[in-house]
């Protein structure tokens, strides 16, 4: 199994800040993106995690542990992982409040799954739970990287610590039990599925640590992230798609509300945290149209879908067709909930999603490779990414270092980038997605960032970056 790194910060977010006319805003989006580029490297280099190839058996004996099984590091401002232990299970509060909250944050995701649904941890096994802080320096992120939880401590300009979330915790662990279980493929309407199965469980451990009922609850992801003077009230609204946030620096919330808005991209592995607004207001529609505590109801219904018999590719009709069917084995009202919660989106279950059309890697054939002059145009255009918003610029090479310009023209005369846009593998969480345009040599490529070796994504990033 690929080894993924899921970020709770979507990639039109930190590249929108990237853009920022607030140097420092900026240049620390800027610095996240790389910092992220780095992670999503070493777990390329990494072996795949020890999961078996099919979902994870569930436990034989249901709900056997009594207890989480937690242990915080302390990254101490760097990216070496996992750090200096802290704090393990049962041992007293450290007073430093990165450290205490992400102890909570996961044992109230642990109690969310032991307590509902009798679920044995992530893994239903009893898979330890480990989580690092402080990583890097004012890191804008938090993410799940297979193995562990890894939280930043934010700019403290647009984002605050990220353990300060206890939704965007259980987000980032439901990546991990998707992992064990359904396995959606992080790629178009399984992609936003896979987001949208994060922000359910999500919320879904927020609700039960305040003890709230669905029309208590305020439905959002990430409310306490946002930092003094952001214009904005969380980074999603399960109830209200698309109104999260509108500020001059992070942009509009992009998520759409309805299948009449899906939004059909290139970018952010298909538009996977857009969207995913769109069966994240399902579930809530649902949530509230039958009452009472989330997770007893409409939440069961998702989780019994989840680790059911469910395809990695499945798309949104499928998906709804499932949840229908589980929550008619309930009873009718729930049955009925459900319904609405589709109907309100506009996703019909008795239609199968329309094939996707696959975007050609190679628009035009390459023709003589020869090396392009000095003079030659290099257009690159970046999408996808932690947050899913786009850059591009367009450069001479002669504008360039000449250790870059040398190695732009390698990499056409070796056709390196045309063999890489070739690389039809699983695209990764969060994974950047690269347009590399060269009008001299008739060369207009789409390549996927795990296709690229570390030195090319190196090259094409600082050709975004440089002035």
């Amino acid at each position: 199994m690929t080894t993924t790194a899921c970020s709770i910060i979507p990639p039109y977010v930190l590249e929108e800040l990237a853009q920022s006319d607030d140097e420092r805003v900026a240049a620390q989006a800027r610095r996240t993106l790389e910092v992220d580029a780095g992670i999503r490297s070493k777990l390329r280099a990494r072996d795949a995690i020890p999961l078996p190839s099919e979902p994870a058996p569930q436990s034989t004996t249901r709900g056997a542990s009594r207890e989480p099984q937690r242990t915080i590091y302390d990254a101490k401002g760097g990216t070496k992982l996992p750090g200096n232990q802290v704090r393990r299970e049962g041992e007293s509060a450290t007073g430093d409040e990165a450290t205490d909250q992400a102890y909570d944050g996961l044992g109230a995701t642990w109690t969310l799954l032991h307590d509902a649904f009798e679920r044995d941890s992530l893994d239903d096994r009893g898979l330890p739970l480990l989580a690092s802080v402080h990583y890097g320096r004012d890191y804008d992120n938090a993410f799940w990287d297979g193995e562990q939880m890894v939280f930043g401590d934010g700019d403290g300009k647009i984002f605050l610590g990220f353990t300060r979330s206890i939704d965007v915790i259980g987000h980032e662990l439901a990546h991990g039990m998707t992992q064990y279980t359904a396995g959606l493929n992080y790629q178009g309407q399984s992609g936003a599925l896979n987001e949208h199965v994060s922000d359910v469980f999500g919320s879904l451990v927020k609700q039960k640590s305040l003890g709230q009922s669905a029309d208590q609850a305020d439905w959002l992801i990430g409310a306490e992230l946002l930092a003094p003077g952001v214009k904005g009230k969380a980074l999603r609204s399960m109830t209200e798609p698309g109104t999260a946030y509108d500020d001059p620096r992070l942009g509009k919330d992009p998520q759409p509300d309805h299948m009449d808005r899906y939004v059909e991209t290139s970018d952010d592995n298909g538009g996977v945290h857009i969207n995913s607004g769109i069966p994240n207001r399902a579930f809530a529609v649902a949530a509230l149209e039958l009452g009472g505590n989330a997770w007893e109801g409409v939440g069961q219904v998702w989780y019994d879908v989840l680790t059911g018999d469910i395809k990695a590719n499945c798309d949104f009709a499928t998906f709804a067709a499932l949840t229908i069917k589980a929550a008619t084995a309930v009873d009718e009202a729930t049955a009925a909930a459900v319904r609405k919660g589709w109907e309100t989106v506009g996703v019909d279950p008795a239609k199968a999603a329309k094939p996707r059309k696959r975007r050609s890697r190679t628009r035009k054939p390459a023709g003589d490779q020869a090396a392009p002059g000095k003079n030659a145009k290099v257009v690159v255009r970046r999408t996808g990414g932690v947050a899913g918003v786009q850059v591009e610029r367009e450069v001479r090479l002669r504008d360039l270092s000449q250790e870059d310009a040398a190695h732009w023209q390698a990499l056409v005369e070796t056709r390196a980038l045309e063999r890489a846009s070739l690389d039809t593998g699983s695209p990764r969480p969060d994974a950047f997605s690269y347009e590399v345009h060269v009008p001299s040599r008739g060369l207009d490529l789409s390549i996927p960032e795990p296709a690229l070796d570390d030195k090319a994504r190196e090259l094409l990033d600082r050709t975004l970056r440089e002035d």
